[in-house]
């Protein structure tokens, strides 16, 4: 039986295996995406049989939760039959959606397996409320947007299209190089097709200059003595801003990963569905407890809203870009301006008054944006006359939309105007969940395109994974004997007075520091300390903690390297 969509935010974690799906589902999904045996977008991690589809849909339905499997693959001629037998194997396991890319799919898709939602792929490359309309009669009811819109553009499409229809939008990890994932670069070079889960990500390898004339004599592009990472983009962190990203229109929020590790999967899932929660309760939507206060909605202001001109004219200067301006600059939270009576009660609702600064946004620095605001007003178009690099009418109105785009409504001449979101108290997050994103291996974090001062750029010093924090052991079992004991399954060296933390599903990490004595083996034989990798051990713990929560420790030393 399939799941019916959330009416609230979704948080979509990855998974590469059938344990991947059940810890994002332990530690609290709402939905899980992953890939089979073939036709997916990843083919390093091991991927799911379709027994590993009904067991993990059975699990994740039990849980609240639904599976998405990937077939976004853009297939070859000698494929296409072989994937119409493939989705229609997939139908009657239990999943709740196939995440598709190609038009030929999805039609294909409909007629197969009509039971299963479809969900368009960011590699279909949706940048528009049109494409997303198009694809919507076409019966998709979710668009994964290309990676490089910014928030105004996603409120642009949310506010010009059905209701219905899902906006999924990537928070967090690896960002791609290519035009939504479209590259032929690990193609071209080792003969890897990245379009079918075999890239080799050759954009993050390191790349000299050789001169004609001095075979074997290489040159930086870059003059360090390190090289240069020419593609190298850093990875996403959406964390503090989902605020932002959910008033935008956010339907689901995507963590990237399926190549990851099960502890990258739980610590992300886990950290972000906080998050979410913190969002549901500040803006009122629901209590601590989980009880529905009123339906959750978006801050979009739609053109079909009852109260559209005066929501228009009471949004005045973007609230959430002014918040990010602050959030970005590391001021400190001091007031809130611009929110009236009727929004601070319905943003309070019974939780406490937060408050947020309201600064103004910094001029746009971008030369195009400079260009555009000296050519003319916001509110006219220049006439076609003059010199030929005068913009006309339609040049006006591209340039204009590539503006800081995070502004105002802007008035032209074809009455489009940018959509606004209604305004409200920025979302603050506690202390340790904005520390979580730093505890696994990671480069160094972006906001991606979302802010278009403040976009993704590359790492030009080093490709590899920074991790300061390192996974020592994983927790089998515990039992109230002696006090508290827990079993577990090393990873890393565990010894007297070291600090570690128990990863728990929903709540702030369990600090503990190992006790002097009691570490014994599987034997039940004191041990001086847990060193010897991939062998049972238990030590004294008097908190109860849940079968298969990571335990972590902060590494003597950060590494460049991954999970």
């Amino acid at each position: 039986m399939n799941l019916p969509t959330r009416k609230k935010p979704e948080v979509l974690a990855p998974a590469g295996n059938l344990r991947g799906l059940k810890t994002a589902v332990d530690y609290g999904a709402d939905a899980v995406y992953c890939g089979g045996k073939a036709f997916g977008m990843r083919s390093a991690p091991k991927n799911l049989s379709l027994e590993d589809f009904e067991e993990g849909s059975r699990y994740a339905h039990e849980h609240g939760a639904r599976v998405y499997v990937t077939c976004n693959v853009l297939p070859r001629n000698n494929e296409v039959e072989a994937l119409r037998e493939y989705v229609g194997q997939l139908k009657d396991t239990g999943v709740d959606a196939l995440i598709v890319s190609d038009i030929g799919v999805m039609l294909m898709a409909r007629q197969v397996a009509p039971n299963l939602e479809l969900h368009v792929s960011t590699q279909a490359g949706v940048t528009n409320y049109q494409a997303a309309n198009a694809f919507y009669e076409l019966g998709a009811r979710r668009v994964v947007l290309a990676r490089e819109m910014d928030l105004q553009a996603v409120r642009d499409i949310r506010a010009n299209i059905p209701d219905d229809l899902d906006i999924e939008c990537f928070v967090h990890g690896a960002m791609c190089m290519a035009f939504s994932g479209r590259c032929l670069f690990s193609n071209y070079l080792t003969g890897r097709d990245g379009n079918h889960g075999e890239c080799a990500q050759p954009c993050r390898w390191k790349y000299s200059i050789v001169e004609e004339k001095r075979p074997g004599q290489y040159f930086p592009i870059e003059q360090t003595k390190d090289g240069a990472y020419l593609f190298n983009s850093q990875d996403m962190n959406m964390l503090e801003h989902l605020d932002d990203l959910i008033d935008s229109g956010a339907t689901s929020l995507k963590i990237e990963g399926r190549a990851k590790s099960a502890y990258y999967i739980a610590a992300m899932t886990n950290a972000y569905k906080t998050a979410v929660n913190e969002y549901m309760i500040q803006r009122g939507f629901e209590t601590a407890d989980g009880t529905v206060l009123k339906p959750f909605r978006d801050r979009v202001i739609r053109p079909s809203d009852p109260d559209f001109a005066e929501a228009m004219a009471a949004a005045g200067e973007d609230q959430v870009m002014r918040n990010a301006d602050a959030a970005f600059s590391g001021v400190s939270d001091e007031g809130y301006e611009q929110l009236g009576a009727a929004e601070t009660n319905a943003a309070n609702d019974g939780v406490a008054e937060r408050q947020s600064v309201a600064i103004a946004s910094e001029p746009d620095k971008s030369q195009d944006a400079a260009a555009d605001v000296s050519a003319a007003p916001a509110t006219s178009v220049p006439a076609k006359s003059g010199p030929l690099n005068e913009p006309d009418n339609l040049s006006y109105h591209a340039r204009s939309t590539r503006r800081k785009s995070n502004t105002a409504a802007e008035e032209i001449t074809t009455d489009w105007k940018h959509a606004a979101v209604r305004p409200a108290p920025h979302v603050t997050l506690p202390a340790w969940l904005i520390d979580e994103p730093d505890k696994v291996a990671h480069r160094d974090y972006s906001t991606g395109f979302y802010y278009p001062e403040h976009k993704v750029t590359q790492n030009t010093d080093r490709s590899a994974y920074f991790r300061s924090w390192m996974v020592v052991g994983e927790v089998l079992s515990w039992s109230s004997d002696e006090g508290g004991r827990v079993t577990l399954m090393s990873r890393n060296k565990i010894e007297p007075g070291q600090q570690v933390e128990f990863l728990l599903p929903g709540s702030q990490p369990l600090a503990y520091t190992v006790p002097a004595s009691g570490l014994k083996d599987a034997d039940g034989v004191p041990v001086p300390a847990i060193n010897n990798p991939a062998h049972v051990f238990s030590m004294p713990c008097p908190h109860q903690v849940p079968i298969n929560a990571a335990i972590r420790s902060r590494t003597k030393r950060p590494t460049l390297k991954a999970e």
